[in-house]
Formats: C-alpha cells, structure tokens, sequence
C-alpha cells in the first residue's frame, strides 16, 4: 500500500469520527447571561397576622382609586342595579360604619367622612364558624379567604357577617366584568364573594392593589405582629376605631383618627 493510499485512508477515518462526535456527545450549551435585577421573580409577602389600617386623615371622601384597582383586580361585575350590586371594598359614610361613635356635637368634617370599608378578616370570623362546606376559611396568617367551587351559595354566611361585606351574584357576573383580568378567576351564578386582602398578590410579592392605588397613602397594611412594622407603630402611636369591635369578632382593619 503506498503512503499517499494510506494518507488518504487515515483522512477519511478520521473525518467520519468527526461525523459522528455531534451524535455521541452532548451538544455545548451557550453561556447563560445572568439575569438582571428586575426580572428576578419576588418572594412571597408573608406575616404572622396581617392587618390593615385606614388613616381616615388622609383618606378623601370622594376618590374612588382603592375600588377601582381592587374590582379591576378582581374581576368585580358592574352590575348596574343597586339591589344585585356585588362589592368588595365600598364607601358608607362615617355615622353609618361605626354607629353609636358619633353625637349630636360632632364636627361636621367628622359626620362628612365617608371611610372605605371591606371584609375585616376578623381573628373570631363567624363566617368561618357557619359555613357549612369550609369553603369560607381562615389562613394561619389572619386572611380569611374563600373556595368559590366549594361554595353552594347557602347564603348562611351573609346573615353571620355583621358588616355586610359579603356578596352574592344572583346572576352570571362574567358579562358584566368591564375589563377582564385574565390573572384572576371569575365567579359563577350562586358564588359568595369578598375581599380576600389580594392573597394571590401577596404570593407574588405585591402589596394589595388598593393599597398600591392610593395615591395619598392612607392604606397601611402589614404585619401586626411585627413591632417594627409600620402598621404597628401607626396603632402604638394613634387612636382608632374598628367596626363593631363589641361583637367580639376582632376586626382587623384598624381606623385612625
């Protein structure tokens, strides 16, 4: 055999090695870029009880910020009939929220006052006690929340809450959702539903959409248990009020005067 025929040979095996190599070995992977700071995924927002706290010093009687961010958030039908109205965070006005606090010589910015009012979450929810089901439930962490699949609209928990801050869709509320939020599920006819103190948000790191909308910051919400929270020293440091607290349900959304 001559040495150009051997040459040739050796060639030609070792460029079918090479035509193999790609299918043997792993391919190699490009370098990663690192990710930057903002795209880092938030941890969850966690507390021993979380509580909220309305500074009605601070909060304007007519905006409407904190409903429209948590009825958008939410998938809230627009109803448009008072009687079928679904709410979970609505304005009453001062003397009809805490009945018995104000007198016939209260100041007139006082009866004027119009304070935003939700489920309270209370640490004693008789919500929790009625339903028959356990699709009304109380987390480790205060939030009282609901399974709307497991709610069979017994309406039961509507005559045990004492602040009215549970509704019921008597009809299909998904065409009346005036902008979908494709993040949130949407309830069925015969469903309860309440506010939730944006449970979902707080696992995605994000405070309560309507704490984030109020652009006075009269929306506090935190840990309580946590004495270096700013919930807890707003509480240290001011009076304030919460809704029927005779009742012995322990409301936890506080109101500061």
């Amino acid at each position: 055999m001559t040495s150009n025929r051997r040459e040739f040979l050796k060639m030609a095996g070792a460029s079918a090695l090479l035509l193999l190599v790609p299918a043997v070995l792993p391919p190699v992977r490009a370098a990663e870029k690192p990710a930057s700071p903002g795209s880092a995924a938030r941890q969850p927002l966690k507390a021993g009880h979380w509580a909220m706290a309305v500074d009605l010093m601070k909060c304007s009687a007519d905006c409407t910020d904190c409903i429209a961010a948590c009825h958008q958030a939410h998938n809230v039908p627009a109803l448009g009939n008072p009687k079928d109205e679904v709410k979970w965070i609505w304005r009453e006005p001062f003397p009809a929220v805490f009945p018995g606090e104000t007198h016939a010589w209260s100041g007139e910015s006082l009866r004027k006052m119009r304070p935003p009012v939700l489920c309270n979450h209370c640490a004693n929810p008789p919500c929790v006690r009625v339903c028959p089901t356990g699709a009304t439930f109380q987390r480790p962490d205060g939030i009282v929340v609901m399974d709307y699949h497991r709610c069979i609209g017994c309406k039961i928990c509507l005559a045990a809450c004492p602040y009215g801050a549970r509704s019921i869709n008597f009809r299909d509320p998904r065409p009346f959702i005036p902008k979908l939020n494709p993040d949130y599920p949407t309830r069925t006819k015969g469903v309860i539903e309440k506010c939730n103190f944006c449970e979902e948000r707080l696992a995605r790191g994000l405070k309560p959409a309507c704490v984030e909308a109020c652009r006075r910051k009269a929306l506090v919400f935190g840990d309580v248990e946590d004495p270096r929270s700013e919930i807890r020293l707003l509480l240290e440091t001011r009076f304030a009020l919460r809704r029927r607290a005779n009742l012995g349900t322990l409301p936890q959304v506080y109101y500061l005067l």
